[in-house]
């Protein structure tokens, strides 16, 4: 088989991957379908870049995505790593056999320039994901206009102009797919929950 490849271990089924981005879940509108009920409708993308794969969690599902036994956000693969979406396994064949950087294949281009306010929402968008409970959804659009003390409206067009300066396509978990690309390139960290509760007394 050429170029990469995914092999679900239960069914043994194998599904060449030719498409950019692969969606994988529940839903009868994904790439690969995984009926098993610890999976979400839509639970991560398989994107490819070149001969390269790796995997993204949507961040949507309480039981998250592992490789190797190791919960990740978004991850670089190597021949014969074993991904686990909730608790079915598939393994992913058909890579470049060289060793590869996980952290460092997977730094794109440089972010592009946001305002003091920009930043301000992405940092409210993404402090859910970033707090210690596991795979938590990012923030709302209300969520953020309350934690920033602004209109909901407001929020909405910061997200979309967001949503262009990051390239982020219309669809499904499009705050979700923003909320991975912004921790992915480190533009936003984690802010310790003392700071916060210090903060707000």
């Amino acid at each position: 088989m050429d170029g990469p490849y995914i092999r679900v271990e239960e069914s043994g089924d194998v599904q060449q991957l030719d498409a950019e981005v692969t969606t994988i879940g529940r839903g009868e509108g994904t790439d690969i379908r995984l009926s098993d009920p610890s999976v979400s409708q839509l639970h991560a993308e398989l994107v490819r870049r070149g001969p390269y794969v790796y995997v993204v969690d949507l961040g949507l599902s309480l039981n998250g995505t592992r490789v190797n036994g190791r919960p990740i956000a978004r991850r670089v693969l190597e021949e014969g790593d074993v991904i686990s979406f909730g608790t079915a396994r598939c393994r992913i064949g058909g890579l470049p056999s060289e060793e590869l950087n996980p952290d460092i294949e997977l730094r794109r281009g440089a972010a592009p320039e946001l305002t003091r306010r920009e930043l301000d929402v992405l940092t409210s968008l993404c402090r859910p994901a970033l707090s210690d409970e596991a795979f938590v959804s990012p923030a709302t659009a209300r969520e953020i206009a309350e934690d920033l003390v602004v209109t909901e409206a407001a929020v909405k067009q910061h997200l979309l102009r967001l949503y262009q300066k990051f390239r982020i396509p219309e669809g499904p978990n499009r705050r979700t797919r923003l909320a991975n690309e912004v921790v992915a390139l480190g533009l936003v960290r984690p802010m310790p929950v003392l700071d916060r509760k210090r903060k707000a007394s």
